[in-house]
């Protein structure tokens, strides 16, 4: 096995963007692509760490940039100022997210049939607005993600399979919004299905989260069950049966 790794630029109008795709150059031909939804600082080595750890399952694993080339936040205020506008405008958000799926499916260690798409955080809210356009995607995983309807894809269907992964002790996303996550997607037709992981807050999957007047706590357990579901999923999206 050897994992290779490339930086990929792409624009959306005046933005040049850059992502990062890692695959396992040992397989031969195309193989599912799996796109990674960065949290609200911006594409870090989380995010590509999480790539890498795609390829080495045979998948490609694209680590996407939704800021801008070289754009990151130092902390919790900067980040705040970079998501902000996305939050605010929903469409424009889901517009680079389509842009970034597709510029993982133009790659050629990437099968454009076959996708999916992963998220942490802000990433979260993410996957689940690509999901919330009616993209033909395979599927999609929300890890301790951000649950409020965007307001302007109501009247879609969802055509990806979605799991949320979720920490029941969230203040960000709150047993009401978690109600509300799936009154919509049952609304919307989606197949869906939920992990709630008990005394597990917010940035479960992140080993730097420490901050529980934030809401945000590492939790190892919570951290090695949801990738045990992320690879269960993707299993069956992607297998003969599931695919």
């Amino acid at each position: 096995m050897s994992i290779q790794t490339r930086l990929i630029d792409y624009e959306d109008g005046d933005s040049v963007l850059q992502g990062q795709l890692a695959w396992d150059d040992s397989i031969d031909g195309h193989r599912p692509g799996v796109m990674v939804c960065h949290a609200w600082g911006g594409r870090s080595e989380f995010e590509n760490d999480r790539a890498i750890a795609l390829a080495r399952l045979g998948y490609a694993g694209f680590a996407l940039d939704l800021y801008g080339k070289g754009v990151l936040g130092s902390g919790p205020d900067e980040n705040a100022v970079l998501m902000q506008p996305f939050l605010d405008d929903r469409a424009m958000l889901q517009q680079r997210l389509l842009l970034s799926l597709q510029a993982m499916r133009e790659q050629p260690e990437v099968d454009g049939s076959r996708t999916a798409a992963i998220g942490y955080c802000f990433g979260g809210l993410c996957v689940l607005d690509i999901a919330r356009t009616g993209e033909d995607l395979d599927g999609v995983v929300s890890l301790h993600g951000l649950f409020g309807a965007p307001g302007n894809t109501g009247n879609n269907t969802i055509k990806a399979r979605i799991l949320a992964l979720h920490g029941w002790d969230d203040p960000m996303a709150t047993p009401d919004a978690v109600v509300a996550l799936a009154e919509e997607l049952t609304s919307m037709g989606a197949d869906w299905q939920l992990h709630g992981y008990g005394n597990t807050m917010h940035a479960f999957t992140n080993p730097q989260a420490n901050d529980p007047g934030l809401g945000t706590v590492y939790s190892a357990t919570a951290d090695r069950r949801s990738w045990v579901a992320v690879q269960n999923f993707l299993g069956e999206l992607f297998s003969a049966q599931g695919s």
